[in-house]
């Protein structure tokens, strides 16, 4: 079996580290993993296991027929089995199957408000599914809406999951009172509502920090927020790390890992924040409440008084957070990793 993912980017975001965290936990388990990265490259390239075959498109429009022609080649010449499309690639991935026929698709569904869309709203996805093997979706939710509206037969939901591997080594500083949030700056993931959570108990607890990890895309919600930072008087308190590769060192320093999203699939960074060891508090939005369980702290949208409370709530109590912390850890451990998951996507790709 030779399987290739196909992602637009491998830009720091959720479905992006999933393809390559289901690139790099393959090469063991079948005879060739691919990725291939369709538009632009990314901080996450550094993170590719280098027995990882990989190929970068430059992909400069919808219709490229010189990236098209590139791919079909590749494909051909490596005699790849399975194309695991995520997300918007799900066009290229059509393209190839009525270039070469007898290749597997799968489409990885991550986008959490999915569900709410209109037919309009997909109409090229509506036609490429009649082309998917199967559909992967992130939450049940989707699972359900993907077998309504598209024409895959068989639609399945199946775990997101990490690498442990880079969590091991990094040492915690349990001297470091830090709440971190692991998300880039879309208006979807809603830091609005942290920092106006933050602005809460910043005077009680004026010795806790709040780092932000995640891309910076310099527009106007990213102003927003740094005027807010500063009409607060925030500055030092907050930190925006930007991209990074590898966020382990940050997390393990930290004690507290937040999601304070309107829009969620299954988030990636709640099972960093569990591979990390930290207490987790999550806005109650796609399969956050199911991930957790009851090892962490669930909270309205768009409430930051409710975020406030919650936050107080770790803070004042430590042998709390470090019991939930610890629970949350092995619960993703058994749950939610390479090693366990592995196994039921190859068989999807049987």
């Amino acid at each position: 079996m030779k399987v290739m993912q196909l992602i637009d980017s491998l830009d720091s975001g959720g479905a992006e580290r999933m393809a390559v965290t289901i690139a790099n936990g393959l090469v063991p388990c079948i005879d060739s993993s691919y990725l291939c990265a369709t538009r632009k490259e990314g901080l996450l390239h550094k993170t590719l296991d280098p027995k990882v075959g990989y190929l970068f498109l430059q992909r400069k429009k919808t219709l490229d027929l010189t990236a098209f022609k590139k791919l079909n080649r590749f494909v051909k010449k490596e005699k790849i089995t399975v194309i695991h499309a995520h997300g918007t690639s799900y066009f290229l991935a059509a393209w190839l199957k009525i270039r070469q026929p007898k290749l597997i698709i799968i489409w990885h569904e991550h986008y959490g408000n999915r569900i709410y869309s209109k037919l309009h709203d997909f109409k090229t996805l509506y036609f490429c599914s009649h082309l998917f093997s199967k559909i992967i979706t992130v939450n049940k939710e989707l699972q359900s809406w993907c077998e309504k509206n598209l024409k895959a037969k068989e639609v399945h939901y199946l775990r997101n999951f990490i690498s442990m591997d880079e969590f091991l080594d990094a040492k915690k500083d349990s001297e470091t009172n830090t709440i971190v949030c692991l998300a880039n700056l879309r208006v979807p993931k809603n830091h609005h509502n942290l920092l106006e959570a933050f602005t809460r108990i910043r005077q009680q607890y004026p010795d806790w920090k709040l780092i932000l990890i995640g891309k910076d895309y310099e527009d106007v919600y990213s102003k927003a927020l740094h005027t807010y930072i500063a009409e607060h008087d925030l500055e030092s308190s907050v930190v925006f790390t930007g991209e990074i590769p590898s966020v382990a060192t940050y997390l393990a320093s930290a004690k507290i890992g937040v999601l304070a999203s309107d829009v969620e699939g299954l988030p990636m960074a709640l099972l960093e924040y569990g591979a990390a060891k930290l207490a987790v508090i999550s806005t109650d939005v796609g399969y956050t409440k199911e991930v957790m369980s009851t090892f962490g702290k669930t909270v309205p949208t768009k409430n930051p008084e409710a975020l406030a409370e919650a936050l107080k709530g770790y803070i004042l109590n430590t042998e709390k957070r470090e019991k939930d912390a610890k629970a949350f850890h092995e619960h993703v451990k058994n749950k939610y990793t390479t090693g366990v998951v592995i196994k039921e996507l190859i068989e999807l790709y049987k």
